[in-house]
């Protein structure tokens, strides 16, 4: 008898109704609370999730202006009854308590990501850094993992601040992190780094990529393709003096409206489109400049000769629009103007695949591939874009004008900067070289010449493939016609998936693994800067870095909190478990 209760409650508290009835009213009164907790958590994943101030400026009952959080609780306890019977009871509006929720939901999330990053075969981060409005840098962290229903997720983690935006600082902070999310012996699941290409960043020697990688011998250097497509863009656009003062005079329009209400009523009013703000740091901002003047040429001419014979404005802004106008009709520019406006297109293409996270190395090589095929057209119907422009009715006689010849060496030698930057920049390094073993167009070449050497670099850059095993999987692959209609590595894989071959062709649903999970851009860090912006304002500036990353979280990984069926009930697990006097009316007994 004493070794079958023993541990247990003692047979006279089991024995006494009044002890079990206690406990059942104790276990009603929790229900209750966490129904109330639960609306409140509700409220603040609203909040987060719109990017909106939980804090008012007065939060007291008698404030006019209480703020969003507080206003969202008052509303939501209208609509439910037992939240609008114990509210004055449970101070769950405090600032306090409205922190100490952020960081258990905070800390939910960041355990959900850690564990599916731990159960993912291999592992990518994207790291960028930027300087907020407190002027504190922040690091941002990007994990890329495809998940257990493999779909590619490429999840917030942290904002990491920096006293100092080092080498040696980023890589301990880097190393600080992924200690926590991958344990000692899976350092190997990390097989890649993603960063913007700074010379911090990618230095060989003694760059973070470099120090990563000597902890983390697997993780290679990926430099983002989106921001190299904005290199190769910057060089074509600036290194040639004529083309370069060709962008500055179409900045020069966005300025000059920019500067002055009235211009921008008359614009308004004539044109009915407002043009792009110049931007050094964007780059598609000519794109959408030369897009713009040109499809408003006409309407343009016609604002600043309003402006001309309006007498509403002063004698500097009549000549300024003077000088706009002639450049509207000068043959220069609208060659110029012609000529970029059949590449941006192109470009514009390129560069919205190159942000879309489920692309992987095939995809982009053909992508690039086309690119090249548009812009040498271009560059092959030259001659055609010349006679046009020199066909295009009279002209404004401007000193030293351009000869048709010159225009033609100009545009050509734009194409080429393009073409030879991007066969540069876009070359694959040795590690995406085993992109080349699954690409379908070749599978009929490969059946005849086994790729050996792309073969031999992929088993020596990630050395847990099995290099005989990978070699038979993939002849049979290129011999079978059904596998060369896929397109791309995440086609094939979900093919092998739909049709439970990834135990057959184990391998290679590895090596489709490691392509699909190695970053191509830093898209979604630049997507985190933009959140940060928004909830880091002027006049937030003074919000604590556990709290940033709480809202960052929620705002960012909205989805992810939303498909957590049980994120409530976790959170108040989590907020139960810590030390407090009130935290037993949360816990059952």
């Amino acid at each position: 008898m004493r070794l079958q209760i023993f541990g247990k409650v003692s047979l006279a508290e089991q024995l006494d109704e009044n002890y079990r009835i206690g406990i059942r009213r104790h276990n009603e009164e929790v229900i209750k609370n966490r129904h109330i907790l639960s609306r409140i958590i509700d409220c603040v994943k609203f909040c987060g999730a719109f990017e909106l101030a939980l804090h008012g400026h007065d939060e007291s009952e008698s404030s006019d202006n209480p703020g969003i959080f507080r206003g969202l609780v008052d509303f939501v306890a209208s609509l439910d009854g037992v939240l609008k019977e114990h509210l004055e009871k449970f101070k769950g509006t405090s600032k306090i308590m409205q922190n100490e929720l952020l960081e258990c939901m905070l800390s939910v999330a960041k355990e959900h990501i850690i564990k599916e990053a731990q159960s993912s075969d291999f592992l990518s981060i994207q790291v960028d850094e930027t300087t907020e409005i407190a002027t504190q840098c922040q690091l941002v962290l990007v994990l890329r993992y495809i998940d257990a229903k493999s779909n590619v997720q490429e999840r917030f983690f942290e904002f990491i601040p920096l006293h100092s935006a080092t080498a040696d600082s980023i890589a301990t902070a880097l190393k600080e992190r992924l200690a926590v999310i991958l344990p000692e012996d899976q350092k190997s699941k990390l097989i890649s780094q993603s960063y913007d290409g700074g010379s911090v960043m990618r230095r060989s020697t003694a760059g973070v990529q470099r120090k990563i990688q000597d902890v983390y011998p697997n993780a290679h250097y990926i430099h983002c393709y989106a921001h190299e497509l904005s290199l190769i863009m910057q060089q074509a656009t600036s290194h040639i003096p004529k083309v370069r003062i060709f962008f500055s005079d179409l900045g020069g329009f966005a300025s000059f409206f920019s500067r002055s209400p009235k211009r921008t009523d008359v614009l308004d009013k004539v044109v009915a489109q407002r043009l792009p703000n110049p931007s050094d740091v964007r780059w598609n901002f000519h794109s959408c400049a030369v897009n713009t003047v040109f499809e408003y040429r006409e309407d343009l001419i016609r604002c600043f000769e309003t402006i001309q014979d309006s007498g509403d404005f002063d004698l500097i802004t009549i000549r300024e629009a003077r000088a706009f106008a002639m450049l509207l009709e000068d043959q220069d520019f609208k060659f110029f103007l012609q000529l970029f406006h059949n590449i941006m297109p192109h470009v514009d293409l390129l560069y919205t695949k190159l942000q879309k996270k489920d692309i992987d190395s095939d995809h982009i090589k053909k992508s690039i591939q086309q690119f090249q095929q548009d812009i040498k057209k271009i560059r092959n119907s030259l001659h055609s874009l010349v006679d046009q422009s020199s066909a295009d009715g009279p002209q404004v006689k401007r000193r030293r004008s351009l000869s048709p010849e010159v225009h033609k060496r100009i545009a050509a030698e734009v194409c080429d900067t393009i073409l030879r930057h991007t066969m540069e920049r876009f070359s694959f390094t040795n590690h995406l070289v085993s992109a080349t073993l699954l690409q379908g167009d070749r599978f009929e070449q490969f059946k005849i010449t086994f790729p050996e050497d792309a073969l031999s670099r992929t088993w020596k850059a990630y050395p847990v493939f099995n290099g005989s095993k990978l070699k038979t999987e993939l002849s049979l692959i290129y011999c079978k016609e059904d596998f060369r209609g896929c397109c791309g590595a995440v086609d094939l894989l979900q093919l092998f998936m739909e049709n439970n071959l990834e135990e057959v062709f184990s391998e290679t649903v590895t090596l489709l693994k490691i392509l699909i999970t190695t970053p191509t851009t830093t898209t979604e860090a630049k997507r985190c800067f933009s959140t940060l912006k928004r909830i880091k304002t002027f006049l937030r500036n003074n919000m604590n870095q556990e709290m940033l990353n709480a809202l960052a979280m929620l705002s960012m990984e909205k989805k992810l909190v939303t498909e957590m069926t049980d994120f409530n009930q976790k959170v108040i697990e989590k907020f139960a478990s810590q030390n407090g006097e009130q935290r037993v009316e949360f816990l059952f007994k």
